[in-house]
């Protein structure tokens, strides 16, 4: 878990890093001293860099739905070939994969990448649910498991800069909810289907 835990939030660090810098660098005119007046190309590598991020995060925390409806598709429906096999004949080939996981996790992708093009402020959306998550998944329980499993004394230097982290990462999901409240009142004062602003 430890590993698994550094690698991840490792990568997504450096992905972070690479479109901020990135972002810095094309929009904070840092170039522009090295001959570069229109630097499209780096403005194309970073949202490369945030769809190689978000297409994995999308998998990720998409497991768990997958999982939860395959699991009562095959309780509810145990002798229905379509759903339970799972090796079908491609060609000289077998590979280990049901009709129904094909179909289910197709539809579901096709229809939240619908969803995303109907909502242009799709991002202040998602910027509400991280923000949401954020402390209690990412600070809140790690640091209370952490002060548990160890038996951090109360009080102590240990114990109180762990709980100002808490604080502090605590405030920053006040700040930023509010900000994405903020951000989505706006967006559906002027809400177009299909339209999003530049």
């Amino acid at each position: 878990m430890r590993k698994a835990n550094l690698m991840g939030v490792s990568t997504t660090t450096a992905f972070y890093l690479l479109c901020s810098c990135l972002g810095y660098a094309t929009f904070g005119n840092m170039l522009t001293r090295f001959g570069f007046s229109e630097p499209f190309w780096l403005i194309d590598f970073a949202n490369i860099c945030i769809v190689v991020h978000l297409a994995g995060i999308y998998q990720v925390y998409c497991k768990q739905i997958y999982a939860t409806v395959e699991s009562w598709a095959v309780a509810r429906c145990p002798g229905l070939d379509f759903i339970v096999r799972q090796n079908h004949p491609f060609g000289a080939h077998k590979f280990g994969v049901s009709k129904f996981r094909l179909v289910w996790r197709t539809v579901f992708v096709v229809v939240s990448t619908v969803l995303a093009i109907l909502l242009p402020f799709f991002n202040d959306i998602l910027g509400l649910l991280g923000a949401l998550g954020f402390w209690p998944l990412t600070v809140y329980f790690p640091v209370e498991m952490h002060i548990r499993q160890r038996k951090v004394k109360r009080s102590s230097w240990k114990w109180v800069a762990l709980q100002g982290l808490s604080f502090m990462c605590f405030a920053v999901t006040v700040g930023v909810t509010l900000a994405s409240v903020q951000g989505i009142t706006q967006s559906l004062k002027s809400y177009v289907l299909f339209k999003t602003k530049l």
